[in-house]
């Protein structure tokens, strides 16, 4: 069982896409998805500070597109797929539920209602690593934040005011340690409800078609085998917690023999080294990457 992984907002860096655009056909295709989301995807890949790639507008079509573009150049056949948070968009295009063209307009909605809402007041997210869960969430509790990510891994993702987030910083639980992450915004709490709103009114009217390769939702790391569903889920997904750790449970459970992250990678196969011990796993970071993808991919499982 081979599984291809989407990485989510926060794994972009400035000028990670530079690479990308060496191979055959990456222009042409950058630009069709830009014109679908809305945003330069070249410019924001390859000139961009890390200040102005943070735009929550910018961020998610960026990733997605990354996404894609890998997807696109990798050797190699996978049996399921699956993506975190934003990521999600890009596993349902890779699983055919729905178009790039739809999925790049649909995140780049996203980004743009996601930003919306979180400029309605000050919110922030910061990564849990370590520690006890029920102790954490606990702590979270009382101060008024969210468990938005529960990566696994030993990682909660804390969501809510960015003063809460400072306390939490300056005062974490014991055996923890706390990183403020780069994302604008409450992702995955109440705060998006605005966005939710929005969103579902585009999603009706795209077209679906059940997935052509397993297909697992951040809602509870349970398969889908409807494309409406899942886009549905898609849809909720903003304003519902992401379980990632769900997500690889279930990949454990369907015996899965290998996972190549596509770009921007790292934060997923990082998780998996500790959650899935004993995986083999890839990063597909630069197009370098691609021939480690390759060997994964065709060596027979033993």
């Amino acid at each position: 069982m081979l599984i291809a992984m989407f990485p989510g907002q926060g794994s972009q860096s400035p000028g990670f896409l530079t690479p990308w655009l060496d191979l055959d056909g990456a222009a042409d295709r950058l630009a069709a998805y830009s014109e679908w989301a809305g945003v330069d995807l070249v410019a924001a890949g390859t000139e961009w500070d890390a200040d102005r790639i943070r735009d929550t507008a910018v961020a998610q079509p960026l990733i997605v597109a990354a996404s894609l573009l890998s997807w696109n150049a990798l050797p190699g056949r996978v049996d399921g797929v699956a993506g975190h948070s934003v990521g999600e968009f890009a596993a349902a295009a890779a699983a055919g539920v729905i178009s790039e063209e739809d999925a790049l307009r649909l995140v780049g909605l996203r980004g743009r209602a996601m930003a919306d809402a979180a400029a309605a007041s000050p919110t922030g997210m910061s990564a849990v690593l370590g520690g006890d869960t029920e102790t954490i969430l606990n702590r979270l509790d009382e101060l008024g934040l969210t468990a938005a990510n529960h990566n696994g891994g030993g990682q909660l993702v804390a969501a809510g005011p960015l003063p809460a987030l400072e306390a939490l910083g300056a005062d974490p639980v014991r055996g923890t340690r706390v990183v403020t992450l780069q994302v604008a915004g409450a992702f995955h709490t109440d705060a998006m409800a605005p966005a939710v709103a929005e969103l579902r009114v585009a999603a009706e009217a795209v077209e679906t078609e059940d997935p052509r390769l397993r297909l697992w939702t951040n809602h509870d790391g349970s398969q889908v085998a409807e494309g409406r569903r899942y886009v549905d889920l898609l849809v909720t997904q903003v304003a519902s917690p992401v379980r990632w750790d769900l997500c690889m449970a279930s990949f454990a459970d369907a015996g899965v023999t290998g996972l190549v992250e596509l770009a921007p990678a790292g934060t997923l196969t990082g998780l998996a080294k500790r959650g899935l011990r004993g995986t083999p796993a890839v990063a597909v970071k630069t197009p370098g990457d691609l021939a480690s993808a390759h060997d994964l991919l065709t060596t027979p499982t033993r």
